[in-house]
C-alpha cells in the first residue's frame, strides 16, 4: 500500500511577485528557512523538511485576486517548536507591519496560534499544539518517578534499619545462652 511520508512543498501564486518575494524572504528567514532556488519568476525556500514556493499569478487571476473562502487554499500553517516561538513570531509580524488576522492565543484545547496575512491576503498561521499536554505528562511522570524513588528509599531504609537492629539485638537463643549457661550433661555409661 502507498503511504505519504510528508508534504514535500507548497507552491502559491502571487499578484505582485517582487512585493511577495520581499515579504516571504523576511518571514521565512525568520522562521529558519533559506533560499532553495530563485528562477526569476518563482522562488522557493526550505528548512530541510518543508519547501515553500511562490510564483507570479497569470493575468486572469490578477483580475479577481485572492479572497479567503474562495475555492482553493484557505490557509497554510507553520508548526513551531513551542508557544514562545508563536509569541516571537507575532512580535516579528508587528514589527514588520504585517496584518495580524487573529492574535496569538489558545484557539482550541492546547492549540496556540497566531494568524496573519501575506500581501495578497492569503492567510498564514504559526502554531504549536500539544505543549501544555506534553508538560503535564512530563510532570506526572516526574511525580510518579519521585514517588517510586521515595518508596524505594523508604523500603531500603527499613531494610537497613532492620538489618542493623538484628545485628545489635541478640537472638533468643544467644540471649538465653549468655544468661544461664547450661551445665554439661554427664556422660551415661562411660564404660566400655
Amino acid at each position: 500500500m502507498v503511504r505519504v511520508v510528508g508534504i514535500d512543498h507548497i507552491s502559491i501564486r502571487v499578484s505582485d511577485f517582487e512585493k511577495s518575494k520581499a515579504f516571504y524572504d523576511k518571514l521565512l528567514k525568520f522562521l529558519g528557512f533559506k533560499v532553495l532556488g530563485d528562477y526569476g519568476d518563482q522562488i522557493g525556500w526550505t528548512n530541510g523538511k518543508t519547501r515553500y514556493w511562490i510564483g507570479k499569478a497569470d493575468s486572469e487571476a490578477l483580475e479577481h485576486g485572492y479572497r479567503i473562502g474562495d475555492i482553493g487554499l484557505h490557509h497554510y500553517a507553520f508548526e513551531l517548536r513551542n508557544r514562545k516561538d508563536v509569541d516571537d513570531l507575532q512580535d516579528f509580524l508587528k514589527k514588520e507591519g504585517v496584518t495580524i488576522f487573529d492574535p496569538a492565543d489558545e484557539y482550541y484545547d492546547d492549540y496556540y496560534a497566531v494568524f496573519f496575512l501575506d500581501p495578497d491576503g492569503i492567510k498564514l498561521e504559526g502554531m504549536k499544539w500539544g505543549e501544555a499536554h506534553e508538560k503535564a505528562a512530563k510532570a506526572r511522570k516526574r511525580s510518579s518517578s519521585a514517588k517510586r524513588g521515595s518508596a524505594k528509599k523508604r523500603s531500603t531504609a527499613k531494610k537497613k534499619a532492620s538489618a542493623t537492629a538484628k545485628k545489635k539485638t541478640p537472638s533468643r537463643k544467644s540471649a538465653k545462652a549468655k544468661k544461664s549457661p547450661k551445665p554439661k550433661k554427664a556422660a551415661k555409661n562411660r564404660r566400655k
